[in-house]
Protein backbone atom coordinates (compact mmCIF):
# COMPACT_ATOMS: atom_id res chain seq x y z
CA UNK A 1 0.00 0.00 0.00
CA UNK A 2 2.76 2.35 0.80
CA UNK A 3 4.75 1.67 -2.23
CA UNK A 4 1.75 2.52 -4.45
CA UNK A 5 1.12 5.74 -2.56
CA UNK A 6 4.63 6.53 -3.43
CA UNK A 7 4.06 5.61 -7.02
CA UNK A 8 1.54 8.04 -7.24
CA UNK A 9 3.23 11.13 -8.06
CA UNK A 10 4.99 9.88 -10.64
CA UNK A 11 2.22 8.09 -12.42
CA UNK A 12 0.26 11.51 -12.27
CA UNK A 13 3.63 13.68 -13.75
CA UNK A 14 3.58 11.23 -16.31
CA UNK A 15 0.09 10.12 -17.28
CA UNK A 16 -1.96 12.90 -15.56
CA UNK A 17 -4.31 15.39 -16.68
CA UNK A 18 -1.61 18.26 -17.05
CA UNK A 19 0.74 15.44 -18.38
CA UNK A 20 -1.49 14.71 -20.96
CA UNK A 21 -2.71 17.78 -22.09
CA UNK A 22 1.22 19.12 -22.41
CA UNK A 23 1.22 15.85 -24.73
CA UNK A 24 -1.40 17.04 -26.81
CA UNK A 25 1.03 19.96 -27.10
CA UNK A 26 3.56 18.57 -28.61
CA UNK A 27 1.77 16.48 -30.63
CA UNK A 28 0.71 19.96 -31.99
CA UNK A 29 4.18 21.05 -32.90
CA UNK A 30 4.78 17.85 -34.82
CA UNK A 31 1.85 18.58 -36.78
CA UNK A 32 2.95 22.16 -37.59
CA UNK A 33 6.52 20.80 -38.35
CA UNK A 34 5.68 18.64 -40.95
CA UNK A 35 4.82 21.04 -43.76
CA UNK A 36 8.24 22.09 -43.07
CA UNK A 37 10.04 18.45 -43.33
CA UNK A 38 8.27 18.23 -46.66
CA UNK A 39 9.85 21.54 -47.68
CA UNK A 40 13.25 20.04 -46.33
CA UNK A 41 13.01 16.87 -48.03
CA UNK A 42 12.72 18.73 -51.62
CA UNK A 43 15.64 19.89 -50.55
CA UNK A 44 17.73 17.08 -49.80
CA UNK A 45 15.98 14.87 -52.08
CA UNK A 46 18.57 14.63 -54.56
CA UNK A 47 21.34 13.99 -52.46
CA UNK A 48 19.53 10.66 -50.77
CA UNK A 49 17.38 9.24 -54.43
CA UNK A 50 14.07 8.51 -54.05
CA UNK A 51 14.11 5.51 -52.34
CA UNK A 52 16.86 6.61 -49.94
CA UNK A 53 14.58 9.69 -49.26
CA UNK A 54 12.00 7.86 -47.90
CA UNK A 55 13.55 4.51 -46.75
CA UNK A 56 16.94 5.70 -45.08
CA UNK A 57 16.53 7.32 -41.47
CA UNK A 58 19.41 9.88 -42.30
CA UNK A 59 17.21 11.33 -45.12
CA UNK A 60 14.45 11.49 -42.82
CA UNK A 61 16.49 13.41 -39.93
CA UNK A 62 18.37 15.53 -42.64
CA UNK A 63 14.50 17.01 -43.68
CA UNK A 64 13.86 17.52 -40.34
CA UNK A 65 16.79 19.46 -39.48
CA UNK A 66 16.48 21.60 -43.17
CA UNK A 67 12.90 22.15 -42.12
CA UNK A 68 13.53 23.69 -38.90
CA UNK A 69 15.32 26.54 -39.50
CA UNK A 70 12.86 26.94 -42.28
CA UNK A 71 10.34 27.47 -39.29
CA UNK A 72 12.60 29.65 -37.28
CA UNK A 73 12.04 32.04 -40.76
CA UNK A 74 8.75 31.94 -40.92
CA UNK A 75 8.30 32.62 -36.99
CA UNK A 76 9.31 35.99 -37.38
CA UNK A 77 6.31 37.16 -38.62
CA UNK A 78 4.31 39.16 -35.89
CA UNK A 79 1.34 37.39 -35.61
CA UNK A 80 3.24 33.76 -34.17
CA UNK A 81 3.46 34.93 -30.86
CA UNK A 82 -0.63 35.12 -30.21
CA UNK A 83 -0.78 31.55 -31.86
CA UNK A 84 2.07 30.52 -29.82
CA UNK A 85 0.76 31.82 -26.57
CA UNK A 86 -3.00 31.01 -27.31
CA UNK A 87 -1.54 27.39 -27.09
CA UNK A 88 0.47 27.22 -24.56
CA UNK A 89 -2.26 28.89 -21.96
CA UNK A 90 -4.47 26.44 -23.51
CA UNK A 91 -2.34 23.16 -22.80
CA UNK A 92 0.81 23.80 -20.74
CA UNK A 93 -0.53 25.34 -17.68
CA UNK A 94 1.39 28.13 -17.22
CA UNK A 95 0.01 31.34 -15.67
CA UNK A 96 -1.26 33.47 -17.48
CA UNK A 97 0.65 36.95 -16.33
CA UNK A 98 3.74 35.49 -17.38
CA UNK A 99 3.17 35.74 -20.76
CA UNK A 100 2.63 38.35 -23.49
CA UNK A 101 -0.21 40.08 -25.60
CA UNK A 102 -0.68 40.76 -28.78
CA UNK A 103 1.59 40.52 -31.66
CA UNK A 104 5.91 40.48 -30.91
CA UNK A 105 6.76 44.23 -32.32
CA UNK A 106 10.81 44.96 -31.81
CA UNK A 107 13.32 42.80 -32.90
CA UNK A 108 14.38 41.10 -29.92
CA UNK A 109 10.95 40.04 -29.03
CA UNK A 110 10.57 38.16 -32.67
CA UNK A 111 13.63 36.69 -32.06
CA UNK A 112 12.48 35.43 -28.63
CA UNK A 113 9.46 33.94 -30.62
CA UNK A 114 11.40 32.47 -32.80
CA UNK A 115 13.32 30.18 -30.69
CA UNK A 116 10.43 29.38 -28.94
CA UNK A 117 8.72 28.24 -32.47
CA UNK A 118 11.77 26.17 -33.15
CA UNK A 119 11.66 24.41 -30.37
CA UNK A 120 8.55 23.33 -30.33
CA UNK A 121 8.00 22.36 -33.55
CA UNK A 122 11.74 20.29 -33.08
CA UNK A 123 10.77 18.91 -29.52
CA UNK A 124 7.38 18.33 -31.10
CA UNK A 125 8.51 16.12 -34.35
CA UNK A 126 11.31 14.09 -31.86
CA UNK A 127 7.89 13.34 -29.59
CA UNK A 128 5.35 12.99 -32.37
CA UNK A 129 7.91 10.44 -34.10
CA UNK A 130 8.00 8.77 -30.86
CA UNK A 131 4.75 8.20 -30.46
CA UNK A 132 3.68 6.71 -33.53
CA UNK A 133 6.51 4.19 -33.78
CA UNK A 134 6.62 2.89 -30.32
CA UNK A 135 3.27 2.03 -29.38
CA UNK A 136 2.80 -0.24 -31.98
CA UNK A 137 6.21 -1.78 -31.21
CA UNK A 138 5.50 -1.89 -27.13
CA UNK A 139 1.92 -3.96 -28.20
CA UNK A 140 3.56 -6.30 -30.29
CA UNK A 141 6.34 -6.98 -27.47
CA UNK A 142 3.44 -7.02 -24.64
CA UNK A 143 1.54 -9.49 -27.15
CA UNK A 144 4.26 -11.43 -28.09
CA UNK A 145 3.89 -14.44 -25.55
CA UNK A 146 0.80 -14.96 -27.53
CA UNK A 147 2.24 -15.46 -30.93
CA UNK A 148 4.71 -18.26 -28.82
CA UNK A 149 1.72 -20.02 -28.84
CA UNK A 150 1.53 -20.08 -32.76
CA UNK A 151 4.95 -21.67 -32.77
CA UNK A 152 6.40 -21.77 -36.20
CA UNK A 153 3.58 -19.18 -38.11
CA UNK A 154 6.03 -15.98 -37.02
CA UNK A 155 6.56 -15.16 -40.53
CA UNK A 156 9.05 -12.72 -41.00
CA UNK A 157 9.93 -11.99 -37.37
CA UNK A 158 13.42 -12.25 -36.59
CA UNK A 159 14.82 -15.38 -35.14
CA UNK A 160 15.53 -13.22 -31.70
CA UNK A 161 11.66 -13.42 -31.11
CA UNK A 162 11.02 -17.07 -30.76
CA UNK A 163 13.91 -17.39 -27.69
CA UNK A 164 12.30 -18.19 -24.40
CA UNK A 165 14.07 -15.46 -22.87
CA UNK A 166 13.04 -12.82 -25.24
CA UNK A 167 9.23 -14.30 -25.06
CA UNK A 168 9.09 -13.57 -21.19
CA UNK A 169 11.24 -10.68 -21.03
CA UNK A 170 9.11 -8.79 -23.95
CA UNK A 171 6.02 -7.63 -22.12
CA UNK A 172 8.33 -5.85 -19.89
CA UNK A 173 10.11 -4.12 -21.99
CA UNK A 174 6.70 -3.45 -24.33
CA UNK A 175 5.62 -1.15 -21.28
CA UNK A 176 8.99 -0.01 -20.11
CA UNK A 177 8.86 1.24 -23.90
CA UNK A 178 5.55 3.07 -22.80
CA UNK A 179 6.50 4.53 -19.79
CA UNK A 180 10.03 5.93 -21.05
CA UNK A 181 7.97 7.31 -24.00
CA UNK A 182 6.29 9.11 -21.16
CA UNK A 183 8.94 10.34 -19.32
CA UNK A 184 10.56 12.12 -22.73
CA UNK A 185 7.35 13.60 -23.46
CA UNK A 186 7.07 15.10 -19.63
CA UNK A 187 10.73 16.05 -19.92
CA UNK A 188 10.08 17.62 -23.11
CA UNK A 189 6.96 19.51 -22.30
CA UNK A 190 8.26 20.40 -18.66
CA UNK A 191 11.23 22.16 -19.86
CA UNK A 192 8.83 24.04 -22.86
CA UNK A 193 6.29 24.86 -19.95
CA UNK A 194 9.31 26.25 -18.15
CA UNK A 195 11.16 28.50 -20.88
CA UNK A 196 7.78 29.85 -22.21
CA UNK A 197 7.74 32.80 -19.93
CA UNK A 198 11.20 33.25 -20.94
CA UNK A 199 10.43 33.42 -24.34
CA UNK A 200 7.01 34.51 -24.97
CA UNK A 201 6.85 36.43 -21.78
CA UNK A 202 6.52 40.05 -22.18
CA UNK A 203 9.12 42.63 -22.93
CA UNK A 204 9.59 46.21 -21.42
CA UNK A 205 7.59 47.71 -23.88
CA UNK A 206 4.84 45.13 -23.52
CA UNK A 207 4.71 45.73 -20.14
CA UNK A 208 4.67 49.65 -20.82
CA UNK A 209 1.38 49.03 -23.45
CA UNK A 210 -0.21 46.87 -20.59
CA UNK A 211 -0.14 49.48 -17.78
CA UNK A 212 -1.78 52.46 -20.09
CA UNK A 213 -3.75 49.77 -20.86
CA UNK A 214 -4.98 49.64 -17.68
CA UNK A 215 -4.70 53.23 -16.73
CA UNK A 216 -7.19 53.79 -19.78
CA UNK A 217 -9.53 51.48 -18.37
CA UNK A 218 -8.91 53.00 -14.94
CA UNK A 219 -9.44 56.37 -16.45
CA UNK A 220 -13.14 55.26 -18.08
CA UNK A 221 -14.12 53.71 -14.71
CA UNK A 222 -13.31 56.90 -12.96
CA UNK A 223 -15.22 58.69 -15.43
CA UNK A 224 -17.88 56.83 -15.36
CA UNK A 225 -18.29 57.35 -11.20
CA UNK A 226 -17.97 60.34 -11.52
CA UNK A 227 -20.96 60.73 -14.30
CA UNK A 228 -23.26 58.59 -12.19
CA UNK A 229 -22.28 60.37 -9.01
CA UNK A 230 -23.24 63.73 -10.37
CA UNK A 231 -25.95 62.79 -11.99
CA UNK A 232 -27.90 60.01 -10.60
CA UNK A 233 -26.81 62.08 -7.06
CA UNK A 234 -28.12 64.79 -7.66
CA UNK A 235 -31.57 64.04 -8.82
CA UNK A 236 -32.04 61.59 -5.73
CA UNK A 237 -31.45 64.49 -3.55
CA UNK A 238 -33.68 66.51 -5.16
CA UNK A 239 -36.30 64.18 -5.62
CA UNK A 240 -36.21 63.11 -1.98
CA UNK A 241 -36.36 66.75 -0.39
CA UNK A 242 -39.33 67.45 -3.23
CA UNK A 243 -41.24 64.35 -1.71
CA UNK A 244 -40.27 64.82 1.61
CA UNK A 245 -41.55 68.56 1.83
CA UNK A 246 -44.76 67.25 -0.10
CA UNK A 247 -45.69 64.74 2.39
CA UNK A 248 -45.52 67.15 4.83
CA UNK A 249 -48.08 69.52 3.44
CA UNK A 250 -50.09 66.84 1.86
CA UNK A 251 -53.46 67.48 3.48
CA UNK A 252 -53.43 71.43 3.53
CA UNK A 253 -51.62 72.47 0.73
CA UNK A 254 -52.59 70.14 -2.59
CA UNK A 255 -51.46 73.01 -4.68
CA UNK A 256 -47.41 72.70 -3.39
CA UNK A 257 -48.22 68.97 -3.79
CA UNK A 258 -49.03 69.21 -7.63
CA UNK A 259 -45.81 70.98 -8.57
CA UNK A 260 -43.16 69.14 -6.32
CA UNK A 261 -44.93 66.06 -8.36
CA UNK A 262 -44.47 67.68 -11.42
CA UNK A 263 -41.26 68.92 -10.61
CA UNK A 264 -40.35 65.26 -9.38
CA UNK A 265 -41.48 64.08 -12.93
CA UNK A 266 -39.43 66.48 -14.87
CA UNK A 267 -36.42 65.29 -12.34
CA UNK A 268 -36.36 61.91 -13.32
CA UNK A 269 -37.20 62.49 -16.98
CA UNK A 270 -33.96 64.68 -17.25
CA UNK A 271 -32.47 62.02 -15.36
CA UNK A 272 -33.18 59.58 -17.20
CA UNK A 273 -31.60 61.17 -20.53
CA UNK A 274 -28.51 61.59 -18.34
CA UNK A 275 -28.25 58.39 -17.12
CA UNK A 276 -28.30 57.24 -21.04
CA UNK A 277 -25.35 59.84 -21.81
CA UNK A 278 -23.14 57.89 -18.64
CA UNK A 279 -23.67 54.70 -19.95
CA UNK A 280 -22.52 56.15 -23.45
CA UNK A 281 -18.91 56.46 -21.70
CA UNK A 282 -19.54 52.75 -22.00
CA UNK A 283 -20.51 52.74 -25.47
CA UNK A 284 -18.33 55.24 -26.44
CA UNK A 285 -15.52 51.75 -26.24
CA UNK A 286 -17.66 48.73 -27.68
CA UNK A 287 -18.99 51.12 -30.92
CA UNK A 288 -22.36 49.96 -29.58
CA UNK A 289 -24.46 53.21 -31.43
CA UNK A 290 -25.51 56.93 -30.97
CA UNK A 291 -26.14 57.71 -27.51
CA UNK A 292 -27.78 61.06 -25.69
CA UNK A 293 -24.90 64.18 -25.49
CA UNK A 294 -24.19 64.94 -21.59
CA UNK A 295 -25.60 68.44 -20.41
CA UNK A 296 -23.50 70.94 -20.25
CA UNK A 297 -23.84 74.61 -19.32
CA UNK A 298 -25.29 76.15 -22.15
CA UNK A 299 -27.95 73.68 -22.50
CA UNK A 300 -28.91 73.19 -19.42
CA UNK A 301 -28.01 75.24 -16.77
CA UNK A 302 -31.13 77.00 -16.32
CA UNK A 303 -33.04 74.07 -16.02
CA UNK A 304 -30.94 72.81 -13.25
CA UNK A 305 -30.73 75.67 -11.56
CA UNK A 306 -34.90 75.23 -11.84
CA UNK A 307 -35.19 71.44 -10.54
CA UNK A 308 -32.76 72.47 -7.58
CA UNK A 309 -34.99 75.65 -6.76
CA UNK A 310 -38.39 73.11 -6.88
CA UNK A 311 -36.41 70.80 -4.70
CA UNK A 312 -36.92 73.72 -1.60
CA UNK A 313 -32.99 75.05 -2.45
CA UNK A 314 -32.96 78.74 -2.72
CA UNK A 315 -30.46 79.75 -5.45
CA UNK A 316 -28.49 83.19 -6.24
CA UNK A 317 -27.13 83.02 -9.35
CA UNK A 318 -24.56 84.76 -11.19
CA UNK A 319 -23.60 83.85 -14.84
CA UNK A 320 -21.25 86.76 -16.40
CA UNK A 321 -20.29 83.88 -19.19
CA UNK A 322 -21.60 83.33 -22.51
CA UNK A 323 -22.33 79.50 -22.32
CA UNK A 324 -22.55 79.14 -26.10
CA UNK A 325 -19.28 80.44 -26.44
CA UNK A 326 -17.15 78.22 -23.92
CA UNK A 327 -15.54 75.08 -25.04
CA UNK A 328 -17.42 72.07 -25.25
CA UNK A 329 -15.12 70.27 -22.93
CA UNK A 330 -15.17 73.29 -21.00
CA UNK A 331 -18.99 73.35 -20.55
CA UNK A 332 -19.59 69.46 -20.04
CA UNK A 333 -17.27 69.78 -16.83
CA UNK A 334 -18.33 73.11 -15.51
CA UNK A 335 -21.85 71.92 -15.58
CA UNK A 336 -21.03 68.82 -13.36
CA UNK A 337 -19.44 70.93 -11.25
CA UNK A 338 -22.13 73.16 -10.58
CA UNK A 339 -24.10 70.20 -10.36
CA UNK A 340 -22.11 68.65 -7.39
CA UNK A 341 -22.07 72.02 -5.13
CA UNK A 342 -25.98 72.16 -5.36
CA UNK A 343 -26.35 68.58 -4.69
CA UNK A 344 -23.88 68.94 -1.48
CA UNK A 345 -25.75 72.06 -0.62
CA UNK A 346 -28.94 70.32 -0.97
CA UNK A 347 -28.02 66.90 1.07
CA UNK A 348 -26.03 69.24 3.54
CA UNK A 349 -27.03 72.44 3.83
CA UNK A 350 -30.23 71.89 6.54
CA UNK A 351 -33.36 73.86 7.01
CA UNK A 352 -33.57 77.46 5.82
CA UNK A 353 -30.08 76.48 3.30
CA UNK A 354 -29.75 78.25 0.35
CA UNK A 355 -26.77 79.04 -2.43
CA UNK A 356 -24.85 82.00 -3.72
CA UNK A 357 -23.73 80.48 -7.22
CA UNK A 358 -21.27 82.93 -9.66
CA UNK A 359 -19.89 81.42 -13.16
CA UNK A 360 -18.04 84.34 -14.34
CA UNK A 361 -14.85 84.67 -16.78
CA UNK A 362 -11.32 85.98 -14.83
CA UNK A 363 -9.00 86.36 -17.69
CA UNK A 364 -8.28 83.13 -19.38
CA UNK A 365 -10.02 81.12 -17.13
CA UNK A 366 -13.91 80.35 -16.26
CA UNK A 367 -14.61 80.67 -12.28
CA UNK A 368 -17.35 78.60 -10.53
CA UNK A 369 -17.57 79.84 -7.18
CA UNK A 370 -20.77 78.24 -4.78
CA UNK A 371 -21.16 79.28 -1.14
CA UNK A 372 -23.94 78.06 1.09
CA UNK A 373 -24.28 78.73 5.25
CA UNK A 374 -22.89 76.27 6.92
CA UNK A 375 -25.23 74.60 9.09
CA UNK A 376 -25.99 75.83 13.03
CA UNK A 377 -23.52 73.86 15.01
CA UNK A 378 -21.90 72.44 12.41
CA UNK A 379 -18.58 71.68 12.77
CA UNK A 380 -16.06 72.97 9.60
CA UNK A 381 -15.91 69.32 8.12
CA UNK A 382 -15.71 68.56 4.34
CA UNK A 383 -19.48 67.35 3.77
CA UNK A 384 -17.50 64.36 1.84
CA UNK A 385 -16.21 63.37 4.87
CA UNK A 386 -19.61 63.33 7.10
CA UNK A 387 -21.78 60.72 7.72
CA UNK A 388 -23.68 59.56 4.46
CA UNK A 389 -21.41 61.96 2.44
CA UNK A 390 -19.93 59.99 -0.50
CA UNK A 391 -16.90 61.59 -3.01
CA UNK A 392 -18.42 64.26 -5.16
CA UNK A 393 -15.85 66.84 -3.97
CA UNK A 394 -12.85 64.51 -4.99
CA UNK A 395 -14.63 64.24 -8.78
CA UNK A 396 -15.11 67.63 -8.53
CA UNK A 397 -11.07 68.16 -7.84
CA UNK A 398 -10.62 65.64 -10.37
CA UNK A 399 -12.26 67.15 -12.92
CA UNK A 400 -10.39 70.50 -12.22
CA UNK A 401 -7.71 68.69 -12.51
CA UNK A 402 -7.80 66.83 -16.18
CA UNK A 403 -8.66 70.24 -17.66
CA UNK A 404 -5.41 71.95 -16.10
CA UNK A 405 -7.22 73.87 -13.43
CA UNK A 406 -7.43 74.15 -9.39
CA UNK A 407 -10.34 73.25 -6.70
CA UNK A 408 -10.54 75.30 -3.57
CA UNK A 409 -13.24 73.62 -0.76
CA UNK A 410 -13.45 74.22 2.89
CA UNK A 411 -15.44 76.76 5.47
CA UNK A 412 -14.98 80.61 4.88
CA UNK A 413 -16.37 83.04 7.08
CA UNK A 414 -19.22 81.15 8.19
CA UNK A 415 -19.87 79.55 5.02
CA UNK A 416 -19.29 76.69 3.14
CA UNK A 417 -16.82 77.50 -0.19
CA UNK A 418 -16.24 76.14 -3.19
CA UNK A 419 -14.04 77.56 -6.02
CA UNK A 420 -13.41 76.07 -8.95
CA UNK A 421 -10.63 77.63 -12.25
CA UNK A 422 -11.17 75.99 -15.11
CA UNK A 423 -8.76 77.28 -17.74
CA UNK A 424 -10.11 77.89 -21.38
CA UNK A 425 -6.78 78.02 -23.69
CA UNK A 426 -5.90 75.02 -25.23
CA UNK A 427 -9.73 73.30 -24.67
CA UNK A 428 -11.47 71.56 -27.90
Amino acid sequence: MGGAQELRPLTTALFGRRARRRWIHLILGGALAMPYVFVGSVIVGPFFGDSGLFGSFGAQLSSFAVGLPLAAVTALFPLTRPMSVAAVRALCAVPDDSLAEGPARSRAARGRTAAWFTLHLGLGGVISGMSLALPPFAGFLIALPFFALLGESRIGMPGVFGEPWMVALAPVIGVASLVALAACAATASGLLARWAPGLLGPTPADRLAAAERRAADLAVRNRLARELHDSVGHALSAVTLQASAARRVLDHDPEFVREALAAIEETTRRTVGELDAVLGVLRETDGSGPTAPAPTLATDLDGLLHRTRAAGLPVSATVDADPAALPPLVSREAYRIVQEALSNALRHGGAGASLTLRVVLDGPDLTVTAENPLPSGSTDRHPDRRPGGGHGLRGVADRARLLGGACEAGPASGAWRLHVRLPLKGQP
